[in-house]
């Protein structure tokens, strides 16, 4: 496997601030008021549940990071402990995800740019806006990393207010805000009024929200000093989840009624406005602005790198491991993976109700099943690793093997979930046939390519007598 060498000019205070707003994008300010209509006030155990995955496979994901440095981690080492064609299917699964992610965001941008000045088509913002991103990310690994840090401190920045604020209304020291306890949330059905499945299904959507934060461990690579920064950035997560997802989602819980549409279909907003703060709607209009470009950005740059990485492996053509000789930067993994993007957007204005949506709520899910891959692989390595090695790791899974067993079965338990629900249905069957074609389209090319050696091999026979 040839591995390519990155650049190293990322910075500590970079790859601080992408693992932080890697995990606060749209699904946090536009999805947690959605997420409490549909499972109501015990949707504080969904975001604690899928928080908890979530900080467990980070901890899976660092140990073996911190130990084995590799260009598109999650496949390379899918491929490495559990076979080639889990490091395919890890690989296509996870740049496809975020490679729609970015036709998402641009298609959003879009429609935003447009209702700000009706004289911008649509379709206007959303290629301008992937063009001056894909430059951002071609020109170097360091304007990338300058850009991130900035959205995502506007992004933390909004939080921390909204924290604060939220805080100070629960415990009545605002003026303009009367909190009168907690009474509504039993006169509005009690704390689980949908029954407890929705709680885990609700899983599903909030991995779907907090996805992306693995972007550091990622981006920890081509920094200063990758391994000291995938350690720093896998031990901060928990707080960061714990604070800008649980914290928020328990103040939302708190202030509005669970079966309040008009207030949860703007939550941040909205709670913003009922403290006296002026102009809160607009502004946090601007935060989830600055939250698409934020996250668009990021998956310019994860779906890149993945793409380098499959690459690497001889999943993808050799092609994408060019790098630029002036900003090593992936030049031809990034604008492969911006032309499909493309491709996603287009499918937004062809058909936003039927294929376009299809493919939208299949990201959720596959997110799921590429961390049960991640969850088995760590599995694998941390029993070879013990029998090859006596050097203590920088990082450790809790708890081993038994934590890292009760991820897959949780991960495996939310994925099926998606079955009784009627409204997920569509969602599930649409995931697990994508999964289904990518695995059956690695064997298929195997196939291929042994008939091929072996035509090959016969001809070079046949030469030679």
């Amino acid at each position: 496997m040839a591995q390519v060498e990155l650049g190293k000019t990322l910075k500590t205070r970079h790859i601080t601030m992408i693992s932080i707003g890697g995990i606060i994008g749209t699904g946090l300010f536009v999805g947690t008021g959605k997420n409490i209509m549909s499972t109501g006030p015990a949707t504080i155990v969904s975001y604690i549940l899928a928080c908890m995955i979530i900080v467990f496979i980070m901890r899976m994901l660092g140990e073996m990071a911190s130990t084995r440095p590799e260009n598109g981690s999650f496949a390379a080492y899918s491929t490495r402990y559990i076979g080639r064609w889990a490091g395919y299917t890890v690989g296509w699964l996870y740049w496809a995800s975020w490679v729609f992610i970015v036709g998402l965001e641009a298609a959003v941008i879009g429609g935003m740019l447009h209702s700000w000045v009706p004289s911008i088509p649509v379709w206007v913002g959303s290629v301008g806006i992937t063009l001056l991103l894909t430059a951002i990310n071609l020109y170097s690994v360091k304007m990338f990393g300058e850009f991130e840090y900035w959205l995502a401190f506007i992004k933390v920045g909004a939080i921390v207010v909204f924290l604060v604020v939220g805080a100070l209304m629960i415990f009545g020291v605002l003026p303009t805000f009367e909190h009168n306890g907690f009474a509504f949330i039993q006169e509005a059905g009690g704390f689980a009024p949908n029954g407890v499945l929705p709680i885990f299904t609700g899983i599903v959507f909030v991995i779907f929200s907090i996805c992306g934060a693995e972007v550091a461990a990622i981006a920890a690579g081509e920094s200063e000093d990758p391994k000291r920064n995938i350690v720093r950035a896998i031990n901060n997560v928990i707080y960061r989840l714990a604070l800008f997802f649980i914290g928020s989602v328990l103040i939302m819980i708190c202030i509005i009624p669970w079966n309040n549409a008009e207030l949860l279909a703007a939550p941040y907003a909205n709670i913003l406005e009922m403290a006296g703060l002026p102009m809160a709607a607009q502004l946090m209009q601007i935060v989830i602005f600055t939250s698409l470009i934020s996250v668009m950005n990021s998956a310019i740059f994860t779906s890149s790198r993945m793409l380098l990485g499959m690459a690497e492996n001889g999943d993808a053509p050799a092609i994408f491991m060019k790098l630029s000789k002036r900003s090593s930067a992936p030049t031809w993994a990034i604008l492969g993976s911006t032309l499909i993007a493309y491709v996603c957007a287009i499918l937004y204005f062809v058909s936003p109700d039927v294929i376009f949506y299809f493919l939208g709520n299949a990201v959720g899910a596959l997110m799921i099943i590429v961390y049960i891959f991640i969850a088995v692989a760590h599995i694998r390595f941390r029993k070879q690793y013990e029998q090859t090695t006596t050097e203590p790791l920088a990082i450790k899974m809790w708890l081993f093997p038994y934590l890292t067993y009760v991820t897959i079965a949780m991960l495996a338990g939310v994925y099926f979930c998606q079955i009784l629900i009627e409204s997920l249905q569509a969602q599930f069957f649409m995931s697990t046939i994508l999964v289904v074609l990518v695995v059956a389209s690695f064997f298929v090319r195997e196939r291929m390519r042994k008939a091929s050696l072996a035509n090959v091999t016969t001809q070079q026979n046949v030469d030679v007598e």
